[in-house]
């Protein structure tokens, strides 16, 4: 018998203090601001007729307050788990973003290949590293709730690598999720299908160079 296709919707944590100061966060926390808990209450809203069979977060506290917010009309328990995290940053966790982008000097000259496994020092996890941890949960989800619907609340920078992983965007398309941005995917533990895609925008390259763009974690 073939595999009935889970539905799975992936959203981004609300905006927290650390986002609007432009520092990066990794597996680090900061508390949603007064915008991301009304960021969180949106998407409460806009999930209140769906019906999900489970909800899963992350466990840092961005991703679970958002992820509570929006179970709490639908009398679900949140289930957290490491896997889910962003992506570790190691050393670099509580630096300015911008100093921390001006280090990769030749990021423009590598392949997409290269990028996605390229590690700044060893501490720090490449992009690959967390998507493959990230798409391993989110096949066993698939399989575990087949034919049903699930609520994945994540982190910004390791949807963005998923897509990537996927071949539905390059780095050179320089797009990134707003928090609260959402991704909407059918699996059948194997394969993922893009149905819907909300929240993605244009960002400015930072790489190697001191300059602001929008925020991107």
């Amino acid at each position: 018998m073939a595999q009935k296709l889970t539905t799975i919707y992936i959203v981004r944590h609300g905006e927290t203090e650390w986002n609007v100061r432009r520092i990066i966060q990794g597996h680090s926390d900061s508390p949603l601001t007064k915008k991301g808990i009304a960021q969180a209450k949106a998407l409460a809203r806009r999930f209140k007729t769906l019906h999900f069979d489970a909800i899963f977060s992350s466990d840092l506290v961005r991703a679970k307050r958002t992820a509570d917010i929006i179970a709490l009309e639908k009398r679900l328990a949140v289930e957290t788990t490491r896997v889910l995290r962003e992506q570790f940053f190691g050393k670099y966790e509580g630096a300015k973003r911008d100093d921390y982008y001006s280090l990769f000097e030749k990021w423009n000259e590598m392949t997409d290949r290269k990028r996605h496994r390229f590690k700044i020092s060893e501490d720090v996890e490449s992009n690959e590293e967390a998507v493959i941890r990230f798409i391993t949960f989110l096949r066993e989800i698939a399989v575990a709730y087949s034919g049903k619907t699930v609520l994945v609340v994540s982190h910004g920078a390791i949807m963005r690598y998923f897509l990537i992983h996927l071949g539905h965007m390059t780095y050179d398309d320089m797009l990134a999720f707003d928090n609260r941005g959402l991704l909407k995917l059918e699996s059948d533990g194997v394969d993922f299908f893009i149905k819907e895609i909300k929240g993605l925008r244009k960002i400015k390259s930072v790489y190697g160079k001191r300059r602001r763009s929008s925020d991107i974690r």
